[in-house]
């Protein structure tokens, strides 16, 4: 119980609140940031236990939420929609509580592997935009940078499939990779293309030391 305590979830970027709602992920990506630093914003995400309620959420957001907040991100040291109903709950509390505040959430495109189903018509209403890590224009690239725990078509597929029905279902959907990592060449080119196919926006993220931006 007393580790419990410890959990920090909520925590700012600029006039961005993020929520960091677990450590747990499908990949385990060569440029991630948690091989450079175990905090963000002077936050430490390394959790110190996986077991707590959306209410302990909750109740940190009540207690750290400022006027000025632009976003709601969930977003930390693993994979959100591992936690889909404390993703859920806590996205039902911000829309009936802060109406006024869009809600993103920064994935892998795995929820619908890790969950078994269609998960995204339970998102719809709850959350405003997603981001999902596209990362290559291929499956073999895309598992040599996220060494996923899926084969390598399944884990790659996945994403393009979650991608393409996040943009079905009207959730404000991007496309990322992240570029200037060690020697990866990356067809930017291809995977601008891919997101565009999918319907999807597209962002690079340029991979810094420190983690990228």
């Amino acid at each position: 119980m007393a580790n419990k305590t410890q959990n920090k979830h909520a925590y700012y970027l600029g006039n961005s609140m993020y929520i960091n709602v677990t450590n747990l992920c499908t990949n385990k990506c060569v440029f991630c940031i948690k091989d450079a630093t175990d905090n963000v914003g002077g936050v430490k995400l390394v959790l110190e236990d996986e077991k707590f309620s959306h209410q302990e959420i909750i109740k940190e957001i009540r207690e750290t939420l400022v006027e000025n907040t632009q976003e709601i991100v969930f977003c930390g040291y693993g994979e959100p929609l591992i936690k889909l109903d404390i993703v859920k709950n806590v996205a039902k509390f911000i829309k009936e509580n802060y109406p006024d505040v869009p809600i993103r959430i920064n994935s892998n495109g795995h929820g619908n592997l890790v969950h078994k189903r269609n998960i995204v018509p339970e998102l719809v209403g709850l959350i405003d935009k997603i981001s999902i890590s596209l990362n290559a224009e291929n499956a073999q690239l895309y598992q040599e940078l996220s060494k996923s725990c899926y084969e390598d078509e399944k884990a790659y597929q996945a994403v393009k499939d979650f991608i393409s029905e996040c943009v079905k279902n009207g959730i404000d959907t991007t496309a990322t990779i992240v570029t200037g990592f060690e020697n990866y060449k990356i067809d930017v080119e291809k995977c601008q293309k891919i997101a565009e196919e999918l319907g999807a926006k597209f962002r690079i993220r340029e991979w810094l030391p420190q983690g990228y931006n």
